[in-house]
């Protein structure tokens, strides 16, 4: 059940955001609950002037829990290179979920600056992971770029309305030689669950699970939900058939001996 990215390994596939819960004690509670190992961390929340004031970081377990910076909120490449370098000086990491924003409304990443973002990055050492369409050519280039994973969404951030391209997903998770991380646009369990049968390696959520009604026992439902999933993955679902197939086969059992012994043999009819 390990996941390994870049030189780290995590025994959990799921990876938790950090924004919009109701009190940082609820994060912390929903976070373990969740079994997470890795959470995002948006570079631009982090009062990173005091770092003696308490923050949302007072409440992350650092010692269990790995903290992904991000780049959200950048809208062009300048910007996210500028965020990923600041939050590896502060000493956050040298990891980053780089996010480079096109579109306000969509919050759809801009896949031009997120390719010259990752490049620069990767080039400067960086642990790149980012946040991209679900677009398996665009998916491609990133890896090629030398992204350690790609970050496709499975719907626009926030929204909810978990995978929409099922068929994309897949591709992406087929040919991709790195970790596939379906980041964004999970609603609730089953979504996640649909995302690591599609293959993929990870789910990254953060709405799901901060604006739930109960966020704690929606991150234990997530937790089951990616185990489930990738379980479901590794053994091979049945083909999908346009007619029913009996789950008991008529060979063999006694009414068709019957049918067989009262016909008897053909050159007696």
């Amino acid at each position: 059940m390990s996941l390994t990215i870049a030189d780290k390994t995590f025994t959990s596939r799921l990876i938790v955001g950090t924004g919009k819960y109701p009190t940082h004690q609820i994060m912390a509670e929903a976070h373990r609950a969740s079994g997470t190992e890795m959470v995002t961390v948006a570079v631009r929340r982090v009062d990173l002037s005091d770092r003696s004031a308490e923050s949302l970081l007072s409440y992350i377990d650092r010692s269990k829990i790995f903290l992904l910076p991000n780049t959200a909120g950048c809208y062009t490449a300048e910007d996210a290179i500028r965020t990923a370098r600041l939050g590896r000086e502060v000493g956050l990491s040298n990891w980053v979920k780089l996010e480079v924003i096109g579109d306000e409304r969509t919050l759809f990443p801009d896949n031009i600056a997120l390719l010259e973002a990752t490049r620069v990055l990767v080039r400067e050492g960086f642990v790149v992971l980012p946040y991209t369409n679900d677009d398996p050519i665009v998916c491609r280039k990133l890896e090629e770029a030398g992204a350690a994973a790609v970050m496709p969404l499975g719907a626009p951030i926030g929204s909810g309305l978990g995978i929409q391209n099922p068929n994309n997903i897949a591709i992406i998770c087929d040919q991709s030689r790195v970790p596939v991380i379906v980041d964004a646009g999970v609603g609730t369990a089953s979504d996640a669950a649909i995302a690591m049968e599609l293959g993929a390696d990870a789910v990254l959520m953060n709405t799901a699970i901060a604006l739930a009604k109960d966020p704690v026992a929606m991150a234990t439902a997530m937790k089951l939900a990616v185990e489930a999933g990738r379980l479901a993955y590794g053994a091979g679902r049945i083909a999908r058939k346009p007619y029913a197939s009996a789950s008991s086969p008529v060979d063999g059992t006694i009414g068709a001996l019957s049918t067989t012994l009262s016909s008897g043999p053909r050159g007696a009819r």
